[in-house]
Formats: C-alpha cells, sequence, structure tokens
C-alpha cells in the first residue's frame, strides 16, 4: 500500500498533471463561451435562413401510454437542443484546431531556427591544448 502512494505522490507530482487539471477547467469555462456563442449569435443567424425557426423549441411530442395529469409537461424529444449542441462542438472542435495548428507551425518554426544554427565545436581539451603547443614548438626548431 505504501508503494500505491508513493507511485500516486509521484504521478501528482509531475508537471503534466497539473497542466492537465488546468487544461481542464479552462476547457469548461471555454464551453459556456462557445454554447453561447451557439446559442446567442450562430443558432439566430441560421434560423433566417430557416424562416425564423428557433432550434431550442424543435420539439417531436412523444406518445404517452399512461394516463398524466392534466398539468403535467408533455414528454417530448428536444431535436432542436441536439442540433445546437452537435453546432457548438464543431465550432470547440474547430478551435481546438487552430489553436493546436498556430502551437504545431510555432513549435515547427523553433526547432527550424535551431536547427540551422550549428553548434559550435567543442573547446579542445587541456591535453590536447598541451600536445598542440608541443606540435608547434617543434616545428619552429626544424
Amino acid at each position: 500500500m505504501k508503494k500505491f502512494f508513493a507511485e500516486f505522490k509521484a504521478f501528482i507530482n509531475k508537471g503534466n498533471v497539473l497542466g492537465l487539471a488546468v487544461g481542464v477547467i479552462i476547457g469548461g469555462a471555454f464551453s459556456t463561451i462557445t454554447t453561447s456563442l451557439t446559442n446567442d449569435i450562430i443558432m439566430p443567424i441560421v434560423s433566417i435562413f430557416l424562416g425564423g425557426v428557433d432550434f431550442s423549441s424543435m420539439t417531436l411530442k412523444l406518445p404517452t401510454f399512461y394516463k398524466v395529469a392534466a398539468d403535467a409537461a408533455p414528454n417530448t424529444l428536444n431535436y432542436g437542443s441536439f442540433i445546437s449542441a452537435v453546432i457548438n462542438f464543431i465550432i470547440l472542435a474547430l478551435v481546438v484546431f487552430c489553436i493546436m495548428k498556430a502551437f504545431n507551425s510555432a513549435s515547427d518554426k523553433l526547432k527550424k531556427k535551431q536547427e540551422a544554427a550549428p553548434a559550435a565545436p567543442p573547446e579542445p581539451s587541456a591535453e590536447e591544448k598541451l600536445l598542440t603547443e608541443i606540435r608547434d614548438l617543434l616545428a619552429q626548431k626544424k
């Protein structure tokens, strides 16, 4: 059991877990923004071309096989909400794709820049410097 907790502690202490947690929290917040964009801006524009249809009100009334109270809400299939959710997903996926494409492009440019600058040759060791001096002195005596 101690080994399990030690492994868990090592896992939590890695930077990837913290980065993932931050990503999930920001993703959740971003999701509300895209939901609002879909429901409040895009869907009204789409409904203009569909004759003013409000997607959130698009439902299909389902039959009931038992007696219900007169004031009970009807049993409906809300396919308009599903259409909004699909459009919301497509927008979110497009934004994530664009962010990843920009990140990969910047990463590729950085790699090319690092590859373009050749590494400086390693400095000779003290032994090599001494041998070079000896060679030069011998060459002068000839």
